[in-house]
């Protein structure tokens, strides 16, 4: 078999609320018992997202991070990667989820490279910071959109923009649209200009009842994948999911198909270098 493939639940994202799907975990405490369940179901990393109490707005605070964090050590273990995310989600700007990042530092953490480097003017900032959180030891994912992105992306790794010899980068099959459906053929352009193990690791999420088909796709060409409610709530029949388990579940079963076992923890936190 190839290396175990890393599965990482996102069980809320900036957006989705209980009115989405009332196992939507929001708070401290449901987050904390989610990645439990997740982690049991095959999951060795959370993606967390973390909200303002009563409105469930999208928030970068680094006190609600904390809150969240020991929740999901307490709840899951100490095993559990947890990764935070930078994520703007249009209301927050570069310098602000930098500093966001810093207050943290987290031991690993999710960013759009749209987002920290969107032009030229942006790279000496953004390249400062990255550098900064390479030294750190914070192990970085970043999230590429297209096959555009990809190349961007390897043009500033030949720079020096982006540190490190190699990257772990998340392929996003898809855009944030009402009935967004990813398919697998969706992963082909990025594998087109991606230049395999030698950059680093790629995952795939995806949108959709074939959500988990995309996930597979990836870890058939060994790739990993992020699974959950952040980007879909239905599984592969098209029922929807009662948890965000349910669809690590459906995955982390079916991996053996694709001649892959599923990483531990610990096992991916040797993978992917990420240090207590």
């Amino acid at each position: 078999m190839s290396a175990p493939a890393i599965i990482a639940v996102a069980p809320n994202g900036a957006r989705k609320l209980k009115a989405d799907h009332p196992a939507v975990p929001l708070s401290a405490d449901e987050l904390g018992r989610c990645a439990a369940d997740c982690a049991a179901a095959g999951a060795a990393m959370i993606h967390l997202h973390v909200r303002e109490p009563g409105s469930g707005r999208h928030s970068l605070d680094a006190g609600f991070y904390r809150e969240a964090i020991r929740a999901v050590r307490r709840e899951a273990g100490e095993d559990l990667i947890i990764q935070c995310t930078s994520e703007a989600a249009g209301i927050y700007n570069r310098h602000e989820q930098m500093a966001a990042m810093r207050a943290l530092m987290p031991e690993a953490c999710s960013l759009a490279v749209r987002e920290i480097l969107p032009d030229a003017g942006s790279e000496k900032e953004g390249a400062a910071f990255l550098a900064e959180f390479h030294k750190a030891g914070v192990m970085m994912q970043y999230i590429l959109y297209s096959d555009e992105d990809v190349r961007r992306f390897l043009e500033l790794k030949q720079r020096g923009i982006i540190p490190g010899d190699r990257q772990f980068v998340l392929f996003v099959l898809g855009r944030y649209t009402a009935g967004q459906r990813s398919e697998p053929t969706d992963l082909l352009p990025f594998l087109h200009v991606w230049p395999g193990d030698s950059a680093g690791a790629f995952a795939v999420c995806a949108f959709g009842a074939k959500e988990a088909a995309c996930a597979l796709t990836a870890l058939s060409l060994h790739g990993h994948a992020r699974i959950g409610f952040e980007n879909n709530t239905l599984l592969s029949n098209g029922e929807t999911a009662p948890d965000n388990a349910a669809l690590v579940r459906q995955t982390a079963s079916n991996a053996g198909l694709m001649g892959r076992s599923i990483a531990t923890p610990k096992q991916a936190r040797e993978m992917l270098a990420i240090l207590r």
